[in-house]
């Protein structure tokens, strides 16, 4: 036979564990609030395994119910905090439909004395809420497919070992209890709790840090006034690469945009940025790229240029912006963009080259009056 007691005590370190290195991770990552959720979660386990342990030495019905009360309070909370996980909000309605609706039936059977059934209940609706856990898990599973899915299995084996508990204790008609429940189900419960906690924990954690890493590496590659690719982001995805016959790229250049700031405020000036941001967004397809380069140069790639050509892509562009630079202003202020274009052609080009290009068009479209598109000529194939 298994030490129950030493099984229950170890759970309750482990829980404790991890609900400081949740807690200090939240402290260091204010935003991530699901770590707050998980951190909560087992600040009421390890009370919830602290009474069960007393409970398991001196029997009674208060004691027993006051460690499902926690932990019908915990386990929710870890739910809530999967849910926000994948979700990046945290759903009120369904975590207190999920704390408040088995905390009452637990309840009700203690109350009638039933102390066995509401016993029984409890590790039913832990069951539960550790398989919605999972589930949440899995329905995210895309965002980072091994670690997702490892937390999942683990999330579905710990609940399926709360399942047996009910059931034996059913099964063997154990309906009021005058003891704690020692059975085969409960020595597996245990070790899979602890097998549960320490695999979750880590998983969570590790799922965390890369999420913050992919945050950090998207605000690396992001231009924070536009939401666009920046400088960075697309020559990293572009340089050194050959851009297939057909590609198109744009460089545009808003016109007078010094005169604008100056004369109206930097704060008229990212108005404008944003806004003609938000037609090229509009525009696009989503396999176009577009980013801004600095200042109030932007560059964008075409791909797949069926059925528009370039050129129309370009004057679309030049022409909604011109109808209004700040459309949400009183009066709207109006201004224009120019426009350099270049279409890889033969064999392909070198992105450096075709940018290149685009750039001396754009040169020629400033030179010529602005306001206007300039297309390239082709480049000359030996």
């Amino acid at each position: 036979m298994l030490d129950q007691i030493s099984l229950l005590t170890a759970i309750g370190f482990s829980a404790a564990a991890l609900m400081i290195t949740l807690f200090l991770n939240w402290l260091n990552a204010r935003a991530d609030g699901y770590l707050l959720s998980w951190s909560g979660g087992m600040g009421f386990i390890v009370p919830g395994v602290v009474l069960y342990v007393m409970s398991g030495r001196d029997y009674s019905d208060l004691i027993q119910f006051s460690a499902c009360a926690f932990m019908l309070t915990g386990f929710p909370l870890v739910y809530a905090g999967a849910s926000q996980f994948r979700l990046g909000r945290l759903d009120i309605r369904a975590g207190l439909i999920a704390w408040l609706v088995p905390l009452i039936v637990c309840a009700l059977a203690f109350i009638f004395g039933y102390s066995g059934i509401g016993t029984a209940f409890f590790n039913a609706a832990v069951a539960v809420l550790l398989t919605l856990s999972g589930i949440e898990y899995w329905r995210g599973r895309v965002e980072n497919p091994l670690p997702m899915i490892a937390n999942t299995i683990l999330y579905l084996i710990t609940a399926l070992s709360f399942a047996l508990c009910a059931i034996v204790l059913i099964a063997e008609g154990d309906f009021v209890l005058t003891a704690t429940p020692r059975n085969w189900a409960e020595d597996i419960s245990s070790i899979m709790i602890i097998v549960g906690l320490t695999g979750i924990g880590a998983l969570s954690l590790t799922l965390n840090q890369a999420r913050a890493a992919r945050h950090h590496r998207n605000e690396a590659l992001t231009d924070p006034l536009t939401g666009l690719d920046n400088r960075r982001a697309l020559f990293e995805k572009f340089s050194g690469r050959t851009i297939e016959p057909g590609m198109a790229v744009i460089m545009f250049d808003l016109d007078h945009f010094k005169a604008i700031n100056d004369g109206l405020g930097h704060a008229i000036g990212d108005r404008v940025l944003i806004h003609f941001a938000e037609i090229l967004q509009d525009t696009l397809r989503a396999t176009d790229t577009a980013a801004r380069l600095g200042g109030e140069e932007f560059c964008v790639v075409l791909d797949n240029l069926v059925p528009r050509t370039p050129a129309q892509i370009a004057e679309h562009i030049r022409a909604g912006f011109a109808e209004a630079a700040t459309p949400d202003t009183d009066p709207p202020l109006f201004a224009t963009v120019s426009a350099g274009l270049a279409v890889s052609a033969g064999d392909g080009e070198d992105f450096e080259a075709l940018l290149r290009r685009a750039d001396e068009a754009l040169y020629m479209a400033k030179s010529e009056g602005r306001n206007r598109v300039h297309l390239a000529n082709l480049r000359l194939v030996a």
